[in-house]
């Protein structure tokens, strides 16, 4: 099966990449700061922006802003890099990594903030700490230490509202906005980014408030493409009622 092709837009992506068969991948200390000093060399030849990264033991996460569509010579550099030096030190051979890279092109402001929390919250989630900082590897610590600064030049975890946010805990709604976001399928053509479904029913519903907000989802709901029986199953609502406000 051919491999689906990577969205390389400029802006802003989700990474993520583990070891292979869940193998850790940083053993001590010194394994995190090369990796990091990895990423410092890559930043500084390829320009982009690191806005939120978290490395846990068996896998990490970043939250990068690029400036040109390179995002998979960004990833091959870090990886090939890091699997080099990881190799040699462990006298280990083989592929470090479980494969390519997964990434996320964020297309909307909403999943971007929901993304810092996930990110920078996956230690709590991982129960390896209990408050937003107290983990060593990731951006927040480091912005809350001192530490690695010049390597988060530019990040918005500097903004104080936006960094503020990381102290709650991802919420039912944002939990299903983040599901939807890395179940979207998308490719992009023509310099745009164009999602390759529609919308689900879920998605298209998530956050009417009243009936005024109901009925003109519902009329994107039928300009997606949905049937009106499939809207009236979905919202437990008669046809009639469906056919009324389309």
């Amino acid at each position: 099966m051919p491999r689906r092709p990577r969205v390389e837009k400029i802006g802003f992506h989700h990474l993520i990449n583990r070891g292979v068969a869940r193998s850790a991948i940083f053993l001590d200390e010194d394994d995190y700061k090369e990796f990091l000093e990895i990423l410092q060399v890559a930043k500084e030849r390829y320009n982009f922006t690191i806005h939120s990264l978290c490395l846990m033991g068996n896998h990490y996460h970043f939250l990068i802003e690029t400036r040109y569509e390179n995002l998979s010579l960004i990833a091959r550099q870090i990886n090939s890099k890091y699997a080099q030096y990881f190799n040699r030190k462990q006298k280990r051979v083989g592929p470090l990594w479980q494969g390519r890279f997964k990434n996320w092109f964020v297309y909307d402001d909403t999943y971007l903030y929901v993304l810092f929390k996930y990110i920078e919250r996956n230690p709590i989630k991982a129960k390896i700490t209990q408050k937003i900082g107290q983990y060593r590897w990731s951006s927040s610590s480091f912005i809350l230490d001192g530490e690695y600064l010049k390597l988060l030049e530019g990040s918005k975890l500097f903004d104080k509202d936006i960094f503020y946010l990381l102290n709650s805990d991802l919420s039912s709604d944002e939990i299903k906005k983040l599901d939807i976001f890395q179940k979207t399928k998308y490719k992009y053509n023509n310099k745009k980014v164009i999602r390759l479904k529609q919308y689900s029913l879920e998605e298209h519903f998530l956050d009417t408030k009243n009936i005024t907000e109901r009925n003109k989802s519902i009329r994107n709901a039928i300009a997606d493409g949905y049937k009106q029986s499939e809207i009236a199953d979905y919202l437990g609502l008669s046809r009639t009622t469906i056919s009324k406000n389309s």
